[in-house]
């Protein structure tokens, strides 16, 4: 879920022909999700193969991912380890949501709505870690760096940006920015025309960058003041925040308080709200544990065990994997002509 900064951040809208060259670091556990979320069947059901296992998940990431290496983008993909002990309240959350949704699925089937079965479906959506180890396997095929985080992703993608070895963090939510990365681009695995909701109009999607810099310089804060912002409007480790404050009332407090931010959570009566320190929370954002001995490397397409692993074991579509590996050979060769010519 994450922080919910969107009224308060600056966005520039660019284009995926913007980004070539350039290594991201996508939030692996976001871009799945999203994935299982949107890719089912009519009546909700995630796709499957014929041994009934989940391919939804890689529907999307071969098809988005290849979109995104023929566009010179280069992907590296962090993928989250162990949760914080913080985080299990957050956890336990999400799972009662699920059921809940869970129970209205049964209702929607029993009455054979399928608008409904379809709503509720989505909601019950579950990473698995035989899902998790498929999307490994899958992009390492594809010959992209797969980054395991100790624990939150985020987090290490955000410092590997700081590190320099990435551009940007590819993610839908706001909480890099929280971990200090230069930048963040959203809208990346849903860029292109989607369906408007409860219409068959379609809407084109961009994807979207936020400079932290330009937003901490916009807002008159600094990057601790922005995560004491979010600790307010709440995160995954303190969900809900301080009941009736908003983004734009914590941007107001959090500038009048300074750096003094015991004054500022005591003046907010704090422990009424939460059985931990205010300072946990801050150390998830400030100390939170990151591995520093990655590895980024770029290999080749392993084509012939992708298309054993596609089509034969998942029943990808012979066609289809072929096209697109045709594709991605022509854009690399193309590449070298131009690297060639430049000698």
């Amino acid at each position: 879920m994450g922080v919910n900064l969107r009224n308060l951040v600056i966005k520039e809208e660019i284009n995926l022909d913007d980004l070539s060259g350039k290594i991201i670091a996508i939030d692996s556990f976001n871009i799945l999700f999203q994935f299982l979320t949107t890719i089912r069947a009519p009546d909700g059901n995630l796709l499957k193969d014929h041994k009934n296992r989940v391919t939804s998940h890689l529907i999307g990431l071969f098809s988005r991912t290849t979109s995104f290496m023929q566009k010179g983008i280069k992907p590296i993909f962090v993928f989250d380890g162990t949760p914080p002990k913080l985080k299990k309240q957050e956890i336990q959350r999400r799972k009662d949501v699920k059921l809940d949704a869970s129970e209205k699925l049964k209702e929607a089937e029993s009455r054979e709505d399928i608008v409904e079965m379809k709503k509720y479906a989505a909601r019950t959506t579950i990473l698995t870690d035989e899902m998790i180890n498929d999307a490994k396997e899958l992009l390492t095929l594809l010959g992209l760096p797969v980054i395991q985080a100790p624990s939150e992703g985020e987090a290490q993608a955000a410092f590997i940006v700081k590190q320099g070895d990435a551009w940007a963090v590819g993610s839908q939510d706001y909480d890099s920015l929280l971990y200090g990365t230069d930048r963040l681009i959203q809208n990346l695995s849903i860029a292109g025309r989607r369906k408007k909701t409860r219409t068959l109009a379609t809407i084109i999607v961009k994807p979207e960058l936020i400079d932290l810099k330009n937003n901490l310089n916009n807002l008159k804060i600094s990057n601790e003041q922005l995560i004491v912002l979010a600790m307010l409007v709440g995160t995954d480790y303190n969900f809900g925040g301080i009941k009736g404050i908003g983004p734009k009332n914590a941007l107001k407090l959090v500038k009048q308080h300074g750096n003094d931010f015991n004054k500022l959570f005591n003046e907010l009566k704090w422990n009424d709200y939460f059985n931990f320190s205010w300072q946990e929370v801050y150390e998830q954002f400030t100390k939170m544990p990151v591995e520093e001995n990655y590895k980024i490397k770029f290999d080749n397409i392993q084509s012939e065990k992708l298309k054993d692993f596609l089509i034969d074991e998942r029943d990808f579509g012979l066609e289809r994997v072929e096209k697109v590996l045709n594709e991605l050979n022509k854009f690399e060769s193309i590449k070298k002509q131009k690297t060639l010519g430049d000698f």
